[in-house]
């Protein structure tokens, strides 16, 4: 710390004690506090706008289990960021966010109520002052980890540089308390799991987080209990009758299986559209049971819901269910490495554009197994995780499905590769969300040390053409003229190609074994004929409703 420091050295003081990158975009609010942390050498990566500053040191997070910083400035500055704190919000993500705000004198012609927006998206902001800034900082770090949240910094603007004075001692940041069940419910539970003929366990992000895995196959084993994951804990359980991702992005023989349990035990997964295949992925008399540190269920096809932590609700079970055979002998397919495959797809759809599904299986042989999958959001987003492979649920993140945005992907890919540099990155992104992250392009070439970018070219908005043109309403403004991706990365200095035929790759191939230095710019030309999975059943009974109408 500098020998006379102003309030924002202190907040930067106690960041630098907490993190080992920054994420920003600096302006005239957070001016003083960037310097403090770039003249101290810690790494900061600067997005090209302040929306790409949250998604980095989200995706960060997501790829290391590491709470980093974003910083934006006040104003436009804070407001360009509010769809990546959303999505952060939603996904509960830690980080904190340390922004510029109006002056204590009063808010000038430019500014606004930055606190009372932060606290309509359900984030808390702590707005320091010139003797309790350590006391906050040291607050939002301990409140993001423990609450697992993004937490708001502000610093106004007239005390940015204001020396600051004797500061208030910090309190010892609370522990994280794993909650146990209480005995009767744990009873309770014990007698529907004893009960159940066809048990189906699925694990979500909260089970990884709690430490769960090994605690879950026991608990499972015990029961001849199936698995499922959701995306974000794919590959999380040891077992070889885990039947893969849960609802929207399952393969059609284990998703046959899920809707045939008659109980579900849901472990830390939030039950979100994606996960129950839009409604349709539990059958209708099946047992739902949700355990989760939040406070209520997330969804209301639950039907026994406990609060508490997802590990110690395992142990305790394990030792008061009694050993059953279950349905494992019904299906031993499932352990085979037969079950779920899926025959190749063919390369082109009829209007000779390329077949995505040909597409994602062909990036599955093709590029490097330890690799960090980074979707943005957007129709596309069905296929890579039903047809290529993660190494560990950090290896495959779905960007912007908490909030249903798009457009996040790019700078979400830079803060993944800040994260595992050992690791390729690889960014899926609809044309667009690439074209309104376009500015972050630059970001990741600069900063990517290893990557590809696969942007699924459709020239549309595509989940807009098969929900809604699908209806019969008029598609002219969900198409889009079709836009080279890889010529705009080769112009800010990244390699590319246009692939309108998979013989196209070839070029992929030979950087790869050049050493795959810098990014690499796929620009897939797909048809807009091929319908996700989980597109289309979903859209199924709107479609009859439709039809029934006319």
């Amino acid at each position: 710390m500098t020998e006379h420091p102003n309030v924002s050295d202190v907040v930067a003081e106690v960041c630098a004690r907490h993190t080992e990158v920054v994420f920003g975009l600096m302006g005239n609010g957070n001016a003083f506090f960037t310097s403090n942390l770039t003249a101290r050498g810690l790494p900061y990566i600067s997005a090209r706008h302040e929306a790409g500053t949250v998604a980095m040191a989200d995706a960060y997070y997501r790829a290391s289990g590491k709470v980093a910083v974003a910083t934006v400035t006040y104003g436009a500055g804070f407001t360009n960021s509010l769809t990546a704190l959303t999505e952060a919000a939603k996904a509960r993500t830690p980080m904190v966010v340390v922004v510029g705000e109006a002056p204590t004198t009063g808010p000038r012609p430019w500014d606004i109520d930055q606190l009372m927006v932060a606290r309509g998206l359900g984030v808390l902001t702590l707005s320091v002052g010139t003797g309790n800034a350590e006391r906050l900082a040291e607050e939002a770090w301990s409140t993001a980890r423990r609450e697992r949240c993004p937490v708001v910094l502000s610093i106004p603007y007239d005390l940015s540089n204001e020396p600051a004075g004797p500061q208030e001692t910090s309190a010892q940041p609370l522990p994280v308390v794993r909650t146990a069940p209480e005995p009767a419910v744990v009873e309770h539970l014990a007698t529907l799991l004893n009960r159940a003929k066809r048990p189906l366990f699925l694990a979500g992000n909260g089970a990884v987080i709690s430490g769960a895995g090994t605690a879950l196959v026991e608990l499972g084993d015990k029961l001849g209990a199936l698995f499922a994951t959701s995306v974000m804990a794919r590959n999380s359980l040891d077992t070889p009758w885990d039947l893969g991702i849960a609802g929207g992005f399952a393969r059609m023989a284990p998703l046959q299986l899920m809707r045939s349990a008659d109980l579900v035990l849901v472990a830390g997964a939030s039950l979100n559209a994606f996960q129950t295949r839009y409604g349709s992925l539990f059958a209708e008399d099946a047992e739902v049971i949700q355990i989760d540190e939040l406070a209520a269920p997330t969804n209301p096809r639950v039907s026994t819901f406990v609060q508490a932590d997802v590990r110690e609700t395992a142990l305790a079970l394990t030792a008061a269910v009694s050993a059953v055979d279950g349905w494992r002998t019904e299906h031993p397919e499932v352990t085979t490495s037969a079950f779920a495959q899926d025959q190749p797809a063919e390369e082109f759809a009829a209007d000779g554009r390329l077949n995505p599904r040909a597409v994602a299986q062909a990036l599955d042989t093709l590029l490097p197994t330890e690799r960090t999958i980074v979707q943005d959001g957007g129709h596309f987003c069905g296929w890579i995780p039903m047809y290529c492979e993660a190494p560990d649920p950090q290896g495959l993140m779905m960007v912007g499905t908490a909030f249903q945005s798009i457009g996040l992907g790019i700078p979400a890919a830079v803060g993944a590769a800040v994260a595992r540099p050992d690791r390729t990155t690889v960014l899926i992104a609809g044309d667009g969300g690439a074209l309104m992250a376009l500015a972050d392009l630059e970001s990741a070439v600069r900063a990517i040390p290893s990557g590809v970018m696969v942007v699924f070219n459709d020239a549309a908005y595509g989940a807009e053409v098969h929900q809604y043109a699908a209806r019969g309403l008029d598609d002219t403004a969900m198409q889009i003229p079709e836009v080279d991706f890889s010529a705009l990365g080769i112009a800010m200095g990244a390699q590319g190609v246009k692939v309108r035929s998979l013989s196209d790759l070839q070029m992929l191939k030979e950087w790869l074994c050049a050493g795959a230095e810098g990014l690499f710019v796929l620009d897939v030309a797909v048809t807009q004929t091929e319908v996700a999975d989980y597109m289309r059943e979903s859209m199924a009974p709107i479609l009859a409703a439709d039809a029934a109408r006319r």
